[in-house]
């Protein structure tokens, strides 16, 4: 193969929430790793800072590229709600990804639909 994908997690879940495993299983063969934020492996429910986060997912992006032989722009970073939204920020700093898979992106901040959560997207350059 000559991509891959890194999923990340919503706040309240793991890397087994259904819907990242479905789109793992959907497409197969293509690698595709599902990652825990390190909040979630310490046991803690809250999620970190989003600087903590965005490490967490370039860490294992970087990481996933090394292990299956690609460059960093043939890795797809993506993941659901929060942690699409990590994702979609590392991008827009910079992070060289091949592609962004959001899924149910949290538009605006819980209960305050004034607070968007947009306002990095114009700096996004990929699909």
């Amino acid at each position: 193969m000559n991509r891959a994908l890194l999923l990340t997690p919503g706040a309240g879940a793991g890397r087994d929430q259904p819907s990242l495993v479905a789109i793992e299983d959907a497409l197969a063969p293509i690698p595709v790793e599902r990652i825990d934020f390190p909040y979630r492996l310490a046991g803690r429910k809250s999620p970190d800072k989003p600087e903590v986060l965005m490490n967490a997912v370039r860490a294992s992006a970087t990481a996933l590229a090394i292990r299956t032989r690609l460059g960093q722009e043939q890795v797809a970073l993506g993941g659901r709600s929060m942690g699409g939204r990590m994702c979609s920020m590392l991008v827009a700093d910079g992070f060289t990804a091949l592609a962004l898979v959001l899924v149910s992106y949290p538009l605006h901040a819980p209960g305050k639909p004034e607070r968007s959560r947009t306002e990095h997207f114009p700096s996004i350059e990929v699909p």
